[in-house]
């Protein structure tokens, strides 16, 4: 190992990885390859369509997962329990909503939710519900009064307030409203293709302008190249992102889906698991590099190619994600 490659894996080695979103089939051999990888922490979704009670049982089986993979996973309800998995060379779960449809129409189930280990929710999931609209929605009417209880609410008891997913409307007025920095977890920019779940360079330059946040997705179907894609351009989509609006307040967010069939894209691309289609994926390949959580050192190293410097690197990697959880989990 020459001493520019020695050097790139120190990088890598010695920061605090952090992946703002996967979705992946849950499994052991999941939560080895995120420990393996020197993955330190994840948004791991436990909620897409699902009500309360459904919610629950999937709680549960997070909780038999903690117990029976110990030696791979730990849960993350603070930053702290963050850098004690980074030191014990384990990755550390945040759970995570990617709808706010187990909230119901009931604000006190925000409060229940996070006492039970939610960190983090997506206010909508492409379509409209009792909060407000979807990215893939004909008409986004904005944030609902309910909505606006539930934003404050989510402030209140410290869960991060997710937008990926969240039509234009709806995700301003969060931004307006919320009085702790909310986030684009998993997104890519329209400016470098025109897709529904992109945002425009002045949604991205927004977001941050108020305190918030931007993790890049390398989902294949939003790339400019789709599944002709490699690690590089997804460096690039991070670039693009980072020229708007600094190296301080973008992360990582692959979205990774890694052990489902088409059974589980045709549920999350209809609404509400079963109503009308909203759109067609086609075939999901990875950028190539970056196939599988197993190849999430390959970051670096393509990080390190496009001319990064080591703090920019360990910013994206996972410091800025840190950041941002520490001012809205704290207090």
């Amino acid at each position: 190992m020459d001493a520019m490659t020695r050097e790139r894996h120190e990088t890598y080695a010695r920061s605090i990885v952090v992946d703002g979103l996967i979705i992946s089939k849950w499994s052991e051999d999941v939560f080895r390859e995120m420990c393996e990888s020197g993955l330190s922490a994840a948004n791991c979704t436990c909620s897409v369509w699902e009500n309360f009670e459904d919610t629950v049982r999937n709680l549960v089986a997070w909780n038999e997962w903690f117990r029976t993979f110990p030696h791979y996973i730990v849960r993350a309800e603070s930053t702290a329990d963050i850098r004690a998995a980074k030191a014990a060379g384990k990755t550390a779960i945040v759970l995570g909503m990617q709808n706010t449809s187990a909230f119901e129409d009931r604000i006190g189930y925000v409060e229940v939710l996070k006492k039970l280990g939610v960190g983090i929710a997506q206010l909508t999931y492409n379509t409209q519900n009792w909060v407000g609209s979807g990215c893939y929605e004909s008409r986004d009417s904005g944030l609902s009064d309910f909505g606006r209880e539930v934003v404050l609410e989510m402030n209140r008891v410290g869960m991060l307030c997710d937008l990926s997913h969240v039509g234009p409307a709806t995700s301003r007025d969060a931004i307006d409203i919320s009085t702790r920095p909310v986030a684009y977890s998993h997104c890519l920019p329209s400016g470098l293709k025109a897709h529904p779940r992109n945002k425009s360079d002045e949604e991205l330059r927004y977001i941050v302008d108020r305190g918030g946040f931007v993790g890049v997705t390398m989902f294949p179907p939003f790339l400019a190249k789709g599944i002709d894609a490699t690690i590089d351009d997804y460096v690039a989509a991070m670039d693009y992102v980072i020229n708007l609006v600094g190296d301080e307040a973008v992360g990582i967010g692959t979205d990774f889906t890694q052990g489902y069939g088409q059974d589980f894209f045709d549920w999350i691309t209809h609404d509400k698991g079963f109503g009308r289609r909203l759109t067609r994926f086609g075939e999901i390949v990875n950028p190539a590099g970056i196939r599988t959580i197993a190849d999430f050192p390959n970051i670096a190293e393509a990080m390190d190619r496009a001319g990064w410097s080591d703090r920019k690197i360990e910013n994206v990697l996972g410091r800025n994600w840190i950041d941002l959880l520490d001012r809205v989990w704290a207090g």
